[in-house]
């Protein structure tokens, strides 16, 4: 509104200026610059409309005009010192967000760097950390190779006994004659293992195991023979099955005899084949021996298995229950799922150990199943190799 009253008032002063301007009839009159006066009163008029302007505005910012009333008292600066004052505070409000950010960061960077460091200690403390399943583990390894080795010595002392009875070496049945080593038998059988049939043709009193020296399940067991009476029970069905009759021995005279001469060596091949066959019996016997000392964490296994808890059992059973616990122990595979990476490689470690054990084990049994495999072809080609006729006696002097 103000804009078209200053123009309109500009307007008429350019107008009154040309009305009076001089005009070539009046060049005799006094010469007045009309032009000018009126462009100059014109340029005053606008300053002054200029000046009414700002002194309207200024009067519209100030502390009573709507903007001042608008914005409030002034008692605190003015406008401009108070926008300038609220942006400066602004800006150090927005510098201190922009360090207390950076400090924020810092502090969540350092706090998750103690957080993996933490996690990594752990992590490495687990993996150095033996648990109890390979402790477990490498105290049935040791009851293990120590029963391995009693076992051993238990078969090579059955063996012992054996093979003198076999060879009818002095103060054995055999030395005084096949009939004397079948009447050892018989009165051991009868005082063992006596059955009803037996008792009732009163030649002795039935036993509680009768004919046990005749079954296989004396010898083959869940896993342990019973002590020594069954160590004993298993040696004298080994017998009945080997050698229930040992010949009556070359002796004396006989030895220098023609004829002695030939049998002593086809006896000490006799000897040597059933010594052969009695080692693998006593191997068997030995395996299944009490020699081993049982951990408490391998007798835990006995009761979950069922079987009646012991201080001591065979080399086998010992290898037994190592192989049922990592097969079907639930407390062995709860733990093993939360082992960390190097607990179960160590884990793999110890069953590839104990692999390679087993597979020594069945190279040793395997040698035995050669050595006799080895006799048994000696002893055919020997049988099948036969003279077509009686030969005469060659000539010493040809």
């Amino acid at each position: 509104m103000k804009k078209k009253r200053l123009l309109s008032s500009i307007a008429r002063a350019v107008a009154i200026g040309a009305v009076l301007a001089p005009t070539s009839a009046s060049a005799q009159m006094a010469v007045v610059d009309w032009a000018s006066l009126g462009v100059s009163q014109a340029m005053k008029f606008i300053q002054n409309q200029m000046s009414n302007t700002l002194t309207s505005i200024t009067g519209q910012l100030g502390a009573n005009g709507p903007l001042g009333q608008l914005l409030g008292s002034n008692q605190f600066g003015s406008v401009t010192t108070l926008l300038q004052q609220g942006f400066t505070q602004i800006a150090n409000y927005q510098k201190a967000q922009v360090d207390a950010h950076g400090q924020l960061l810092d502090g969540q960077n350092l706090a998750m760097t103690r957080v993996q460091r933490d996690f990594r200690n752990a992590q490495i403390r687990d993996e150095h950390s033996v648990g109890s399943i390979h402790c477990a583990a490498l105290d049935g390894g040791q009851s293990v190779i120590t029963g391995a080795s009693k076992s051993w010595q238990v078969a090579t002392s059955i063996t012992a006994v054996t093979d003198k009875r076999g060879e009818g070496g002095k103060n054995q049945p055999a030395y005084y004659g096949s009939a004397q080593a079948a009447q050892a038998n018989n009165e051991l059988h009868y005082k063992r293992y006596c059955s009803d049939v037996e008792a009732a043709a009163g030649l002795c009193s039935l036993s509680s195991t009768p004919n046990g020296d005749q079954e296989a399940s004396t010898l083959f067991i869940s896993g342990t023979l019973n002590g020594q009476d069954g160590v004993n029970a298993a040696n004298d069905y080994t017998i009945s099955l080997i050698q229930p009759v040992v010949p009556s021995t070359i002796r004396g005279d006989q030895l220098t005899s023609a004829i002695g001469t030939e049998a002593i060596a086809r006896r000490r091949a006799y000897n040597a084949r059933m010594s052969l066959a009695r080692r693998v019996t006593s191997y068997a016997i030995g395996v299944q021996s009490p020699s081993v000392t049982l951990t408490a964490d391998q007798q835990t296994e006995m009761q979950n298995e069922g079987l009646a808890s012991t201080p001591t059992a065979s080399w086998l059973q010992a290898l037994m229950l190592d192989t049922n616990r990592r097969l079907s122990s639930t407390n062995y595979h709860a733990q093993l799922a939360a082992m960390p990476l190097a607990s179960v490689e160590r884990e793999i470690a110890t069953e590839i150990s104990e692999t390679n054990y087993l597979l020594v084990q069945l190279f040793r049994l395997e040698l035995m199943h050669a050595t006799t495999a080895a006799a048994q072809l000696a002893q055919n080609v020997e049988r099948d190799y036969q003279p077509p006729t009686q030969m005469a006696s060659p000539n010493i002097s040809n």
